[in-house]
């Protein structure tokens, strides 16, 4: 690339647009596919967890294989442009996806069909998180890392930060009221289409970030690449990122997953007249912008990110410990998760754009899948159980879950449990600011 100090305008757009119908596309599969198999389909709560379980695996081997195979052929716009057009088209797929259309092909009865067509869609699940991974997981952010400098990483961090926040709430407000009026496959073909475009638009707007000369490494060179003792001695400044990563995101699935269920059915909103999604999204949208600007205007990448990164961390910790604190009242764990999100937007821009900086400039495709591990499949294996066995011993009440299950409702003791986790960063935070300390030096 050029000058990647200076980000073009159209390098903007399509950080933007990508970036934000990546988001989009994995908001409608975290909040709405397992409603659509449990209301739509006839799953249960078995079925739904098996499909999630299955596309986070396939989610993390999609984008350890397809990211080190877009640096060994060298290519990043095939697998961005191509992987978005087919992700969009699997989507739509699931417009025809019901138990009277596979009755039809097996010749039975849509009672007789629930399983098979239960099995089809964890299936199809699968194929369109193989292909949003290898658009967006791998391609898209071996890109973004590839065009990028340390002189401009937070600012386009904290442009990525928000992008999942928006798409949070335009999937909600929007997806969620479009599949009630218009029903499912209308609203999956729509999805699915604007996916499909957006690739098709990359086509003519993106400049591939690599020359597309073949690596002269095999192909089980690059995937063992980020394995490799030696690569992980000559890169400590990544790996120390990445456990940082992982405490921080092991920490925040403690309680994310049940942010929801926690304000709907534990606080106390008589005190004020407004619905639980309206409270919610507010707080979430004024944080993530108030994180965005801070890290944009303030920051600015001039005074580097190592003195940032104490106070981040003490912001999401202490904020964490201060919900807990709140325990019912809806003033004061409003005011305590405005302090926390601002140190969770913080603290997570500051680590990502500390794993790009330190990314070996020719290994971003390779090493995607390992920050994956680190800031996906690890924490989702752990932080859910922790808030769980945080659940069990000290949730003192219950409630009739979407599919008329009764579980406990989660107790404040989750954030505590958040904060303690979090807390441990502290240690890999000191051996990172010595590490860009080092960066600087050279």
């Amino acid at each position: 690339m050029e000058n990647k100090a200076k980000l073009s305008k159209s390098l903007i757009l399509n950080i933007i647009l990508f970036g934000f119908m990546g988001q989009v596309a994995w908001a409608v599969e975290n909040n709405f596919f397992n409603l659509f198999l449990f209301n739509e389909i006839g799953g249960d709560s078995t079925d739904i967890s098996n499909m999630v379980a299955a596309s986070s695996v396939v989610a993390v081997l999609t984008t350890l294989f397809m990211g080190s195979l877009s640096d060994k052929l060298n290519k990043r716009k095939i697998f961005i442009c191509a992987g978005y057009i087919i992700w969009g088209v699997t989507v739509m797929a699931f417009a025809l996806i019901s138990p009277e259309n596979v009755a039809k092909i097996m010749g039975t009865t849509p009672a007789a069909a629930v399983s098979t067509t239960v099995i089809l869609v964890i299936i199809m699940d699968c194929i369109m998180t193989f292909m949003g991974s290898t658009s967006n997981d791998a391609a898209f952010n071996a890109w973004i890392t590839d065009i990028t400098a340390p002189s401009n990483r937070a600012k386009v961090e904290s442009l990525l930060a928000l992008l999942p926040v928006i798409a949070m709430v335009v999937v909600t407000a929007a997806f969620g009221s479009l599949s009630g009026k218009f029903g499912y496959p209308a609203c999956f073909m729509g999805l699915g289409l604007i996916v499909t475009l957006c690739g098709v638009v990359g086509i003519f707007s993106i400049k591939d970030s690599r020359s597309g000369e073949k690596s002269t490494n095999s192909f089980i060179e690059c995937l063992t690449y980020g394995f490799r003792p030696s690569v992980i001695k000559s890169n400590k400044g990544l790996y120390i990122s990445l456990i940082c990563m992982g405490i921080f995101s092991v920490s925040s699935q403690i309680f994310f997953p049940y942010l929801f269920i926690y304000v709907d059915h534990y606080i106390d909103m008589s005190t004020l007249k407004l619905t639980v999604p309206t409270v919610i999204l507010a707080v979430v949208v004024i944080v993530g912008a108030v994180s965005a600007l801070v890290a944009t205007v303030i920051l600015s990448d001039k005074k580097g990110k190592a003195p940032f990164l104490y106070p981040s961390a003490a912001f999401f910790i202490v904020g964490l410990v201060l919900v807990y604190l709140a325990d019912k009242n809806i003033i004061w764990f409003a005011l305590a998760a405005v302090i926390a999100m601002v140190g969770y937007g913080l603290l997570m821009i500051m680590i990502n754009a500390a794993i790009r900086d330190f990314t070996p400039e020719d290994k971003a495709g390779q090493l995607q899948g390992i920050r994956m591990i680190f800031s996906v499949m690890l924490p989702m294996l752990t932080g859910p159980r922790i808030a769980a066995k945080i659940t069990d011993l000290y949730a003192t009440a219950q409630y009739a879950n979407d599919y008329g299950e009764m579980v406990n409702i989660p107790a404040p003791h989750i954030y505590l449990g958040a904060a303690i986790t979090g807390a441990i960063i502290v240690i890999p935070l000191f051996f990172l600011v010595k590490e860009f300390k080092k960066a600087e030096n050279k």
